[in-house]
């Protein structure tokens, strides 16, 4: 990524990060209710992360009522144009995913939204682990046995993705260029099609969500090999970490709160203290850490542009060097 796109990034995500110490006064946030927009169907990890918090709203936020409303289809890139071209007024706001609020135009040019400039970060809610996973009777056991086994192939290894552009893909593809080798995508419509390929042996390995992949390594269909992110995951106790053989890898999942561009700084900080006591409150912290082997956050609106910022560096060579596309 070249120097100036990364200062146009850095600078469309700063909307909302300056916060200033004596902001004009304003109302307090909520006195309507929200509407918070989910990028993908019900039934998902990020649907279930946003109505968990959904469900610690209102007594956090005057008492008011907010509306999940799930708009899937284009990587979740329909719901980041309507959230785009929303008021700025705090009564629409979405859970943030890495292709509608980040990759989104890297992936579809033709994309109408910019996600670097579109949006204005308020929380970064949480992280979801990824994890390397085999079936349990492949004879990949360890990261190293798996890069072996791919440079043992004239055309590598397959890998079951749930579908372009996503996290799961684009960190397998990162893995190929951090080990020199070839992995071959195959994509599938959901993250159940791709656990199903890979019990059913049509795919050699995947890269899903550790919440993803946990009941079937608990049942012994599957084996972990190697974590996305540097630091342990709990649920997973002695599985590795990607970085302890290709320094400096980290990949996965993360959510959090963003609104349209524009957006009063002011705003912003009262929108992020509600969703910053929602997802630290003991309830809502508790189920996702269990449920979805999540890692709270719940950090300032300029930490949040500064971590996607982060991610369009990092993604835009792996996706125009692999030539991936969306469209």
């Amino acid at each position: 990524m070249t120097i100036q796109l990364h200062r146009r990034a850095l600078g469309g995500l700063a909307l909302a990060a300056g916060l200033p110490a004596m902001a004009r006064a304003q109302g307090a946030w909520p006195n309507a209710p929200v509407r918070i927009v989910v990028p993908f169907g019900a039934g998902g990890a990020v649907d279930t992360l946003s109505r968990a918090v959904a469900n610690g709203f209102g007594p956090r936020a005057n008492g008011q009522a907010i509306v999940v409303e799930n708009r899937s289809g284009a990587g979740g890139t329909i719901a980041g144009q309507f959230v785009a071209q929303s008021r700025p007024d705090g009564a629409t706001i979405m859970m943030a995913d890495l292709g509608a609020n980040a990759i989104g135009k890297i992936l579809q040019p033709s994309l109408a939204y910019d996600p670097a400039t579109a949006f204005a970060p308020i929380i970064h809610l949480v992280n979801l682990p990824i994890v390397v996973i085999v079936r349990t009777e492949s004879s990949v056991r360890t990261l190293d046995d798996l890069v072996a086994a791919a440079r043992g192939k004239p055309d590598g290894l397959t890998y079951a993705s749930p579908g372009v552009g996503h996290v799961s893909h684009l960190a397998a593809e990162l893995l190929a260029r951090r080990a020199g080798v070839r992995f071959t995508a195959v994509h599938y419509r959901s993250g159940a099609d791709v656990l199903r390929s890979l019990l059913a042996g049509e795919t050699d390995f995947t890269f899903p969500s550790v919440s993803t992949a946990l009941p079937f390594i608990r049942e012994g269909k599957a084996r972990a090999i190697a974590i996305g992110t540097p630091r342990p995951v709990p649920a997973l106790p002695g599985v590795p970490a990607v970085a302890a053989t290709y320094a400096g890898f980290e990949a996965m999942t993360w959510h959090g709160i963003v609104g349209p561009a524009g957006m009063d700084p002011a705003l912003a900080q009262q929108i992020n203290g509600v969703f910053r006591a929602i997802i630290t409150s003991p309830d809502v912290k508790t189920f996702v850490e269990e449920r979805q082997a999540a890692e709270v956050v719940a950090g300032t609106p300029a930490e949040f542009a500064a971590l996607i910022a982060g991610d369009i560096q990092k993604w835009t060579p792996v996706i125009r060097e692999g030539n991936i596309r969306a469209e």
